[in-house]
């Protein structure tokens, strides 16, 4: 069954849960950078006993300057683009494995096998910078294999609440797809 298959149906505290199992199994190391989620991602995982052997930390870059300034994100990019952008929704979930990168035993640190991004608007005001609705989320995924972003659809006219629990949700749900791309 895939990720996907697998995840369908559950809940936040339910994805989370195989989330971790699942990077447990397979001897991964996760990490976040969330903007539009402020923390419910890293919350929603480190909620799950035993979380500790798969996550090693995020970073909510909120502000547009911390995208760049602590996960990497092109600066020309965010000035073209805006932070709600596949590519910068890429660039973070990158740039989080780098940043969140520990040591394993004796070496020296090794990134993240997987990040996530969340990044977005939640409203109710449009994006100051570029105009776009709110409902417009973005969640990337980086890992060995490269980057993948998706955008959420459906999003448009819900409230602030709901667009940030559907963020999380679609984040775990990419995240349990992705960990067996890593395998």
């Amino acid at each position: 069954m895939s990720g996907a298959a697998a995840a369908g149906g559950r809940g936040v505290p339910e994805l989370a849960a195989l989330l971790v199992e699942r990077a447990a199994g397979l001897g991964l190391r996760l990490a976040v950078a969330e903007s539009l989620t402020g923390g419910l991602l890293a919350a929603s995982i480190v909620s799950v006993p035993g979380a500790s052997r798969v996550f090693s930390g995020g970073i909510v870059a909120y502000d547009t300057a911390l995208k760049r300034s602590l996960l990497g994100v092109d600066a020309a990019l965010l000035r073209e683009r805006g932070p709600v952008d596949a590519d910068v929704a890429a660039q973070m979930a990158a740039g989080v494995r780098e940043a969140c990168a520990v040591p394993l035993g004796e070496g020296t640190p090794a990134p993240a096998d997987l990040g996530i991004s969340t990044t977005g608007v939640a409203g109710p005001d449009p994006d100051p910078q570029t105009g776009q609705p709110a409902g417009t989320v973005w969640i990337g995924a980086s890992g060995r294999h490269g980057e993948r972003t998706l955008l959420l659809p459906g999003l448009a006219g819900l409230d602030r609440p709901t667009i940030r629990e559907a963020a999380v949700r679609a984040a775990l749900e990419l995240a349990v797809s992705e960990c067996g791309s890593l395998t």
